[in-house]
């Protein structure tokens, strides 16, 4: 096996020099030292040199210790023992218990890209319901599709994503995955609670790569559980549920290390290949003749700032954007939806059928209508309205009301009994109070 040499070490990049046989990008390569740490190769720079990562910050890595190549990227295991586990970036075990191996395991390479669909599937669209009306009612959850989740620090995006998991894993349709991306560790461990009170985990695989982890592992955790729900959905023909907290995270991690490898950022300061890490990432979060992987990402808003370059690229993937806003959290409703700036290219009568699709043409009219009366009524007061303006701006007040609702997983918190809606008895809600 050929071997090359560190020739220099800054933070987490290690310079390694090759004679012959370079290893190509993506492969994994061994430091001969006491813990055979574990070195990915970034990028190739003239001279056969190789620019690598260290994974684990393992600090025992020295100037002048020679390096193996392994031949192999970062590899993880796949098939039905992932199934119920929490896994690291490298797919080892973060949850005490035993690594996955045996023969009968299988490895995939996280950066393999699998054959490109010859079919598509257009067959008619599946509505999941989620029982939570804002969601089934303004941005309904498609299966193969992608909704963001998107808003500023504690506006409750997480606590979204956790009932979104706990009510539609509970369904037990399909595979469940969900990936911690440079979010808190606590929340980790809440969500793992809670799946496991409701013995949801034997239908969950779980990625995290939290605050504490450097950016290698944290950039990294998305492409991770993105390979494994991958393979579960080629050739197991599972349907994924994946969930994503926060997409946001894997685009800071990504510019940690654009800043580490000296790499020139790009006009809104982000890393360079900002546009390519986005576009790879959500291509492969797709569904093909074997299965469908639905996808729902939580987008952290750096200073609330909707029109922020990385928020933007990402908003761009996505089929529908529920939007969280601080306002509306201050006047104590949850969730926090701002209804007039949450979008779905789903609502369309093909998908969601006629009554539900005017239905809503209906709600964002009296909603656009509410928020001009409210500058009106400020000066003037509510009393000087027409008739006809004063009755609907009490229907967008009940409308805004309406959508208010309890969450299952708050209540330990709360004490306060969770709520679940059919979009059935969503959509009367709405309907009684139009009429």
């Amino acid at each position: 096996m050929n071997s090359g040499s560190i020739t220099s070490i800054k933070d987490l990049v290690v310079r390694v020099a090759f004679d012959e046989d370079i290893p190509r990008i993506g492969e994994v390569i061994i430091v001969q030292n006491d813990n055979q740490t574990k070195l990915l190769v970034d990028h190739l720079e003239v001279g056969g040199i190789a620019m690598c990562l260290n994974v684990r910050t393992d600090r025992s890595v020295r100037k002048g210790m020679s390096v193996a190549r392994t031949g192999k990227g970062i590899e993880i295991p796949t098939g039905e023992k992932t199934i119920g586990r929490i896994l690291d970036a490298l797919g080892a075990p973060l949850d005490g218990l035993a690594p996955i191996t045996g023969d009968d395991v299988e490895y995939k390479d996280i950066l393999k890209l699998p054959p490109a669909s010859t079919s598509f599937n257009i067959s008619k669209p599946e509505i999941l319901e989620t029982g939570i009306k804002v969601i089934d009612f303004f941005t309904p959850f498609v299966k193969g599709r992608k909704i963001g989740i998107i808003g500023g620090a504690g506006v409750g995006k997480t606590v979204l994503t956790m009932e979104l998991i706990n009510n539609v894993a509970k369904s037990g349709s399909g595979l469940s995955f969900f990936a911690g991306i440079g979010e808190r560790i606590r929340e980790g461990h809440e969500l793992w609670d809670t799946l496991k009170e409701n013995d949801l985990l034997k239908n969950t695989c779980m990625f995290f790569a939290q605050m504490n982890e450097n950016p290698v592992q944290r950039s990294l955790i998305a492409t991770t559980s993105v390979a494994l729900a991958e393979e579960f959905r080629d050739k197991e023909g599972k349907n994924i549920l994946f969930f994503a907290d926060n997409m946001y995270r894997f685009i800071q991690a990504r510019n940690e290390l654009a800043t580490i490898l000296d790499q020139t950022p790009n006009e809104g300061g982000y890393e360079p290949t900002i546009f390519s890490d986005i576009k790879v990432l959500q291509d492969r979060l797709s569904s093909n003749e074997n299965g469908s992987i639905t996808s729902v990402q939580t987008i952290y808003v750096p200073a609330d700032d909707l029109s922020d370059p990385a928020v933007q690229m990402i908003q761009h993937e996505l089929d529908a954007t529920l939007v969280l806003s601080r306002k509306v959290a201050e006047q104590g409703i949850r969730p926090a939806v701002d209804l007039s700036r949450t979008t779905s290219s789903l609502l369309t009568p093909e998908v969601v059928g006629d009554r539900h699709y005017v239905l809503s043409v209906q709600v964002q009219s009296l909603l656009q209508k509410y928020e001009s009366l409210k500058g009106i009524i400020a000066i003037i007061g509510e009393n000087e309205l027409s008739p006809a303006d004063r009755a609907d701006y009490a229907k967008a007040k009940k409308l805004i009301k309406n959508f208010t609702q309890n969450m299952n997983v708050m209540t330990k918190h709360t004490g306060v009994e969770g709520e679940f809606y059919t979009r059935e008895e969503t959509l009367r809600s709405i309907e009684e109070i139009i009429a």
